[in-house]
């Protein structure tokens, strides 16, 4: 069954984004099976003579979406807007009703127009609003929403997103060199069956990647030549920053879209790059011993986990951060209900959100045996002397992995006794390299008595020690 869905709002001003969500959804591989769009601009000239076409398309339509900018459009006899016309007989008609509202500034909208979405504020009337600052950010929010009206009616959810058909995509569209090198691992490394010369069919079918003779939605992210131009949400975005924190400019920007392997073999390249030398320099430790702060192993678990188990029905991709203390992977989605968070560091069973990509990276051993991939990263950073990494599930919607990349921590220098003007120097001499009394005591406002026991304290724990003497004294690491 296909859903009508009605696009309202203002066309002198919001042409661009009328347009954009109708490319959305007729672009979209799952959206345009499930939904006609109707924009008035799109009938022929003779057809847009009356309000009655659109009161009629509206009546004929299961989805309303209105999006409001700051004009409120021409008054006709009824004293009302095209716009708000057309919202009103979605009222009427009990259609399901998706609001979407540019930008925040509502004193600068047109009157009518913060009244109605006032209205639609309202908790009694109970409609899903989003706002949005630019065209991407409204199809992201549309999107969304159309999704979970999908899952309301029991479209999404009956099969995982990675069974499901990709619609209009054939064998060609289909990497046979990736198909051949798949061969070659699986068999070495898991005993794969299939001899190297198999047919790229065979190889799909025995994967569960072909299903009554189409392609699944895993087998165009696996194998694919052009897995994002069908599936715009996968990729993997790297980001390096300076410091501790967000912020701009960034030290290298990346974001790799390629089918999943290169996802994952591009997105740990960058990390492990990036954290090539340790930020602490152990006295004594040959740095050829330790290439990396953090254990190879635990940065490919991470980074595989989130490209395997993610959410694939939100636009949200997986977000791979480097800060200069630690690294962050951010997935959509979340731990299947029967795992909690204190299940990942002991032996557990394996739910994957998506099976047949999981499996599959599983043969080309990129996973690990079920359940024993978080508990290994674990061994293997407190083997390097590193705190254990932390696992986070936020708002049920997101998960995060954070790998520490070195030892000195806030959490760490907060169990050995530090202050907060203690750990905030620690801070400041990993970014900046070096501090002084008297930058110790501006950063922390406190006496120069104050700051040369707190300084004490720091090289006595050896956290610190000196450089140089006199009035050249600094601290460093």
């Amino acid at each position: 069954m296909k859903y009508n869905l009605f696009v309202s709002g203002v066309q002198e001003e919001l042409k661009i984004e009328r347009r954009a969500v109708k490319n959305l959804i007729i672009e979209n591989p799952l959206l345009k099976d499930y939904f006609n769009v109707f924009l008035f601009e799109d009938l022929p000239a003779k057809g847009k003579s009356s309000k009655k076409t659109y009161t009629d398309e509206v009546h004929k339509s299961n989805v309303y979406i209105g999006i409001f900018g700051n004009k409120y459009g021409n008054i006709g006899d009824d004293m009302i807007s095209a716009t708000e016309r057309e919202f009103r007989e979605a009222q009427k008609g009990n259609k399901e009703i998706l609001i979407f509202i540019k930008e925040n500034n509502d004193k600068i909208r047109d009157a009518h127009v913060r009244k109605l979405i006032t209205e639609i504020r309202g908790p009694e009337k109970g409609y899903i609003y989003k706002r949005f600052n630019d065209l991407q950010e409204l199809k992201n929010v549309v999107y969304e929403g159309l999704i979970a009206f999908l899952r309301e009616k029991g479209i999404i959810g009956r099969d995982a997103f990675d069974q499901r058909i990709c619609s209009k995509v054939k064998l060609s569209h289909i990497d046979e060199k990736k198909i051949r090198w798949f061969l070659r691992v699986s068999r070495e490394k898991r005993n794969f069956p299939l001899s190297l010369t198999a047919s790229v069919k065979d190889v799909l079918t025995h994967l569960n990647l072909l299903r009554e003779g189409g392609l699944t939605n895993a087998a165009i992210l696996l194998f694919g030549r052009d897995p994002h131009k069908f599936f715009l949400q996968a990729e993997v975005k790297c980001i390096q920053f300076p410091g501790t924190e967000v912020e701009k400019p960034f030290m290298s920007y990346h974001i790799y879209d390629g089918n999943l392997f290169e996802q994952v073999d591009l997105a740990v390249s960058f990390v492990l790059g990036a954290i090539r030398l340790p930020v602490i320099q152990q006295e004594h430790t040959a740095q050829a011993k330790r290439p990396h702060e953090i254990p190879a192993f635990a940065v490919q678990e991470a980074i595989v986990n989130a490209v395997a188990h993610r959410d694939y029905e939100t636009t949200a991709g997986v977000q791979v951060m480097v800060f200069l203390d630690r690294v962050e992977i951010w997935n959509s989605g979340s731990l299947p209900p029967n795992l909690k968070i204190s299940d990942l560091k002991q032996p557990h069973a394996s739910y994957p959100n998506n099976p047949l990509i999981a499996s599959t990276l599983y043969l080309a051993n990129y996973i690990q045996r079920a359940g024993s991939g978080t508990l290994e990263m674990v061994k293997q950073c407190k083997a390097q002397g590193l705190p254990e990494p932390d696992f986070v599930s936020i708002r049920n919607d997101e998960f995060r992995v954070i790998l520490p990349r070195d030892v000195f921590t806030k959490e760490a220098l907060t169990k050995i006794g530090l202050n907060e003007r203690q750990i905030k120097a620690v801070k400041y001499v990993k970014e900046k390299g070096r501090i002084t009394n008297r930058e110790y005591r501006q950063l922390n406002n406190i006496s120069d008595e104050g700051a040369r026991r707190d300084l004490d304290i720091l090289l006595k724990k050896k956290i610190f020690k000196n450089q140089g003497g006199g009035r050249s004294l600094s601290y460093i690491i």
